[in-house]
């Protein structure tokens, strides 16, 4: 099979459109005057090997579970996988394409600005993915550059057609239905978020993209390894307040380590370093989050998903879970013990 790997904008795509874009080759990583630049590697012609189920790949950031991406590229029916990203170039889909394997073929799209998010050949390439994959950068980007587009609109449907969809730090902060935007520039950690849970640098979104069983979740990445789980307290607390519902869950993931959703909620944990799922579950409002005053949020359950357990995201009930704990913010500060 022959593979070409290309950068490009429009004249590549319209022939990929016309199903000859295997022999089409421009300049890697040349810049789209349409705002966005195109790779892709593998047989755009060949026949989508199997049928899609849907499902949803969660992960902390840092390497691959290996295990992980098998498992979401039969659900993708070993077909054609889309990688969407506003930052990088090729070396996640080489990595997919080249190390996991088992796909006909990868695209990625690296977005530049907002207008790329409603370019007729951007989402023709998107229409045509089996699994979309959102890689890891600056959620803000994703935010300011996809919500209320097309694009959007692209993503909520392939999801809703039953087909895999999967996201990596950024790209999974956003899969929540309430998320951490980063939208100051930054990206605040849990002392700061704690000691100014109302302050400028704890940025919330919501109403962007729509996933299965995460209506009432927060997201976190990268999670043991950056001490986050203060920050997402203060995210599920944030998010409790602004939708007046008491039923917000943080479902943090530590680098390393995947969190695979079946079609039915069912979900387990894969990892290359023994890392964790962390469930929060406070189910009622914190007893202090105003302006200028430090968090005060007592007795939350934490419960850790390892790679023995199950979690089902249809009740947010743990089979044989790793670790139950406490937590409590006392003016501010954190505490956690075991339950």
């Amino acid at each position: 099979m022959k593979r070409v790997n290309f950068c490009l904008g429009r004249l590549a795509l319209v022939l990929l459109a016309l199903g000859i874009a295997g022999t089409a080759v421009a300049q890697a990583g040349a810049a789209s005057q349409n705002g966005y630049r195109y790779y892709q590697i593998g047989n755009l012609d060949a026949p989508r090997p199997g049928k899609t189920e849907a499902a949803m790949l969660l992960m902390g950031g840092g390497d691959w579970a290996p295990e992980a991406f098998h498992w979401w590229v039969e659900r993708a029916g070993h077909g054609r996988v889309v990688i969407l990203r506003a930052s990088g170039d090729d070396e996640l889909q080489k990595e997919l394409f080249n190390d996991v394997g088992g796909v006909t073929a990868v695209q990625t799209l690296v977005f530049d600005n907002r207008a790329a998010a409603d370019d007729p050949e951007v989402l023709r390439v998107v229409r045509g993915a089996d699994a979309i994959f959102i890689a890891g950068g600056d959620q803000a980007r994703y935010i300011r550059f996809w919500k209320g587009t097309q694009l959007n609109d692209a993503l909520n449907a392939h999801v809703r057609a039953g087909k895999p969809i999967g996201g990596t730090s950024a790209g999974l902060a956003i899969l929540g239905a309430y998320a951490y935007g980063a939208l100051d520039g930054g990206s605040v950690d849990s002392v700061s978020a704690l000691g100014d849970p109302m302050g400028s640098e704890v940025t919330m979104d919501k109403d962007f993209l729509t996933m299965p069983f995460l209506s009432n979740v927060v997201t976190d990445t990268h999670f043991a390894k950056r001490d986050r789980l203060g920050r997402l307290i203060v995210f599920v607390a944030r998010a409790a307040q602004d939708s007046g519902k008491g039923d917000i869950v943080g479902i943090g993931v530590d680098e390393d380590t995947a969190l695979c959703v079946e079609a039915d909620g069912r979900a387990r944990v894969y990892s290359l370093n023994g890392g964790y799922a962390w469930l929060v579950m406070p189910q009622r409002a914190a007893e202090r989050l105003t302006d200028g005053a430090p968090l005060e949020f007592n007795a939350i359950p934490v419960t850790g998903v390892g790679t023995g357990s199950r979690l089902h995201l249809d009740g947010f009930k743990v089979d044989n879970a790793a670790f139950t704990a406490v937590a409590s913010v006392v003016d501010g500060e954190l505490q956690l013990r075991p339950n």
